[in-house]
């Protein structure tokens, strides 16, 4: 049976991997397995999201949806220090791997690092930012569950960005956010990706 990332208990064999990676300016420290998203580098979709999001700062309350290792929430929590920032997914592999890096990049007391399947453990409706570059391969239910309820979890005024590939279902992603949200803007393109955000207005 393949093993991907979105499993919940991975059994590929441990073969954990330590490096850095500068990310919005900081050089930050990395743990990562098999059986976890892009285990050997800082994947490119993220990377573009980084480039292209914005956070307004002190006010911010952010939630990482399918943080894997947890580059996207430690790098901005390490780039705003006044911010909180919850980080969720379901893979228990990668759950440990952020809570550790978090500590590796002295972002853990800024950082809640949980389990949940989409918004299944979220009860918070007040986030002024939910982030996500979801887990396309889990099918594309799982895709759309993270772009529609996201809304009953941000606050008036606050934003849903995500990063898609074209080939992957930007388009229709957009096209939901549309429907979701009343608006959707393309923040960034690059090499196939789209950067998409919608206002909760």
């Amino acid at each position: 049976m393949t093993d991907y990332y979105f499993t919940e208990n991975p059994n590929a064999e441990h073969d954990e991997k330590h490096w850095s990676y500068e990310l919005l300016g900081h050089k930050l420290n990395f743990i990562s397995d098999r059986g976890v998203f892009s285990k050997n580098t800082i994947d490119f979709g993220t990377r573009t999201l980084l480039e292209a999001i914005q956070i307004v700062g002190s006010a911010e309350k952010i939630l990482d949806v399918g943080c894997g290792y947890g580059p996207i929430g430690i790098s901005l929590a390490k780039s705003f220090p006044e911010i909180q920032v919850q980080m969720t997914d379901v893979n228990e592999r990668a759950l440990g791997l952020a809570k550790r890096n978090a500590v590796a990049n002295s972002v853990e007391k800024q950082t809640q690092i949980y389990k949940s399947d989409a918004y299944e453990n979220i009860d918070d409706t007040d986030f002024t930012t939910i982030i996500s570059n979801p887990p396309v391969r889990a099918g594309k239910s799982v895709v759309e569950t993270i772009i529609v309820e996201a809304k009953s979890h941000l606050k008036a005024g606050g934003q849903l960005v995500i990063v898609l590939q074209k080939k992957q279902g930007a388009p229709s992603a957009k096209k939901l956010m549309q429907e979701t949200f009343g608006n959707v803007e393309v923040l960034k393109k690059n090499k196939g990706y789209y950067i998409l955000r919608s206002a909760h207005e």
